[in-house]
């Protein structure tokens, strides 16, 4: 695979830029944040998320409709979304509109002045949101899950709060919250696109000089006081949902890559998955079943998600612990290990086709790490995993009695 070069910079006032240049002749532009829902006070819990929604609301030299025009207008795409760790804004655009997208950015980033009116509006909409989320077992078993394995810590808050909270935000409550996070230290500008560096630079040193310069480091506050839980509700519809799950390493953590590979094999995207190929191909006990691995900074998260009819629960979720042990058990083959890493960098190597994908990848990396790791890097870093670190790391965090259950029956 070509290897990739992105480079980092810093415009005058501190402010971080990764940059890649590819040939195409669309480009894409980040403003990345550290201002996720987990650096919410427990008063402001769904903040970040409102915040998001509030910034497309107006500036001091734009309108709602002015902000949602001036790139649509010429077929480009502005968008948003909040993370646990990052809130992140983003544009898509042929490149010849750079210099719109840029100030556009910049604009909504460093000057939106929160119009009541809009703030009020955007309550109702963000309510409704959490509603249809409420409304779909197979989405909110997930924040449920989150909720139980990190208790009362901001990682186990729900990004979108509650109706309570959001109810009661305030202007002033989205202004200290803008203030407190936004300035140049604790931001990444990234770009991919066919923009020369120092033409790139030249305009952002331009669009956002007015980004506050601050000595302070937006700390987390790191989760401590693990826990497992077993726990059926009945909250489904039609079928049962059921996500099994634990505690996983973060990004610091040197076990990440063997973690990502042991969960790539157990359940991971590929129709050759053992979970996919057992639930499903050989049993019909379920339409899916997908295994991810959340990480944060110090600490992750894995978990398996079913949903199957209650006659097929219990068979289900005994094939999952069945196969779950195995990988405890059982070391990959010499031949086995070599087929998982070829599909696990193939999957790196789709991944890195999307332009805007590999912006926002770029982003978290220099936000969080300030650094980016070549394709070489990433390759040797997969290579380098044995069988016997697969069993490790299968034995640290996939063990019976760290593992969690959460299961939505039918009521």
């Amino acid at each position: 695979m070509k290897e990739w070069q992105p480079e980092i910079f810093k415009l005058s006032n501190g402010l971080r830029v990764v940059y890649l240049h590819t040939h195409s002749a669309v480009g894409h532009l980040g403003v990345n944040i550290l201002a996720g829902s987990r650096f919410e006070e427990p008063h402001e819990e769904g903040l970040a998320h409102f915040l998001e929604h509030c910034i497309f609301k107006g500036t001091n030299k734009r309108k709602t409709f002015h902000i949602l025009s001036r790139l649509d207008s010429v077929g480009g795409e502005l968008n948003a979304f909040t993370a646990k760790e990052e809130l992140v804004i983003l544009a898509s655009f042929t490149n010849n509109h750079l210099a719109r997208a840029s100030d556009l950015l910049a604009d909504i980033t460093l000057n939106s002045n929160f119009p009541k009116k809009e703030i009020e509006k955007e309550k109702e909409i963000i309510i409704d949101e959490i509603n249809s989320y409420l409304d779909s077992p197979g989405d909110k078993i997930f924040d449920d899950f989150e909720a139980n394995l990190f208790g009362k810590h901001p990682l186990g808050t729900n990004i979108l709060g509650t109706k309570e909270s959001v109810s009661g935000f305030t202007k002033s409550d989205l202004e200290n919250y803008l203030h407190k996070h936004v300035y140049a230290e604790n931001m990444v500008v990234s770009y991919v696109g066919p923009e020369p560096p120092n033409k790139l630079l030249q305009r952002l040193e331009k669009d956002f000089a007015a980004t506050p310069i601050s000595d302070k480091v937006n700390s987390l506050n790191s989760f401590k006081g693990k826990t497992s839980f077993r726990i059926q509700v009945p909250e489904a519809n039609y079928q049962n949902h059921s996500l099994v799950g634990g505690y996983a390493p973060g990004y610091l953590d040197d076990d990440k890559n063997a973690m990502m590979l042991l969960i790539n094999v157990l359940g991971g995207p590929a129709l050759n998955s053992r979970l996919n190929l057992s639930i499903r191909e050989k049993y019909g006990y379920s339409y899916s079943v997908d295994a991810s691995y959340t990480r944060y900074s110090e600490i992750g998260f894995w978990s398996i998600y079913f949903s199957t009819d209650t006659k097929y629960l219990k068979k289900s979720l005994k094939v999952l612990m069945r196969e779950i042990k195995l990988m405890r058990e059982k070391p990959l083959s010499d031949q086995q290990l070599k087929m998982a890493k070829e599909q696990y960098k193939g999957h790196l190597a789709l991944a890195m086709e999307s332009n805007s994908g590999l912006m926002l990848s770029l982003g978290k990396s220099v936000l969080l790490f300030n650094e980016v790791d070549s394709v070489a890097q990433m390759y040797r870093n997969i290579e380098g995993i044995t069988s016997a670190d697969l069993l490790r790391v299968a034995n640290l965090y996939l063990s019976e009695d760290q593992m969690s259950e959460l299961t939505f029956t039918v009521g």
